[in-house]
């Protein structure tokens, strides 16, 4: 939805107070109304400039950075980034709670690799707290089809690490100041109970696909 110029905003799946205690209203009407907004719309106007690229999915403007006027590729890269990474986000969060817990081929992957699901996640959370200021911190699978925790500064994005994304949390303040101020490490642990593990199960189906086995 919303793939190739002009970018829109995508409305959430849900209700705004719908991740509380978790994740506050006003935080997510700010994160995504307000934030992500900006980066659809300064996306746009750099485009606007090239009808060439009208047709360009958000996927192929952030693999093909090289080929894109010079004029634009840090705006590109930055905003097609922001705009990427912050659907990825917003479409990975589900209310669900203590014992939110991965299922089907991914959670059988998990435990394979990380004996459980606590091992995983105190891992995914180390590697979240690493990010120095802004980013974020991803589960990925790579060429080998194994899974990986890897982190992104800035809107930096795992497309340009050829790695396929799972599942993703954002560190930049914006994203928990509100309601954690300076208290990141509690952000990031409560975001195992809003995370959609049937959205990330898809996810994971659609990268083995892709893989190279």
């Amino acid at each position: 939805m919303y793939n190739t110029y002009p970018f829109k905003l995508n409305p959430l799946p849900y209700e705004y107070d719908e991740m509380e205690p978790y994740i506050d209203k006003e935080t997510m009407f700010l994160h995504h109304d307000k934030h992500l907004k900006n980066y659809i719309d300064k996306l746009n106007l750099a485009i606007s400039k090239y009808p060439k690229l009208y047709n360009w999915p958000l996927e192929k403007l952030l693999t093909s950075i090289m080929f894109l006027p010079e004029d634009i590729k840090t705006d590109i890269k930055n905003n097609a980034g922001g705009v990427y990474n912050h659907n990825l986000y917003f479409e990975g969060l589900k209310k669900v709670g203590k014992g939110n817990i991965p299922i089907g081929k991914l959670a059988r992957k998990i435990d394979f690799q990380y004996t459980n699901f606590n091992d995983f996640y105190n891992k995914f959370k180390e590697k979240a707290l690493s990010v120095f200021g802004s980013g974020y911190a991803w589960l990925v699978l790579n060429n080998e089809c194994k899974l990986d925790i890897v982190t992104t500064k800035n809107q930096d994005t795992v497309l340009s690490l050829n790695l396929c994304p799972i599942i993703l949390i954002d560190v930049w303040e914006h994203a928990y100041y509100l309601k954690y101020n300076n208290r990141r490490e509690e952000y990031i642990e409560n975001y195992k109970n809003i995370i959609d593990w049937q959205k990330a199960e898809q996810r994971y189906e659609k990268c083995l696909k892709n893989c190279i086995k």
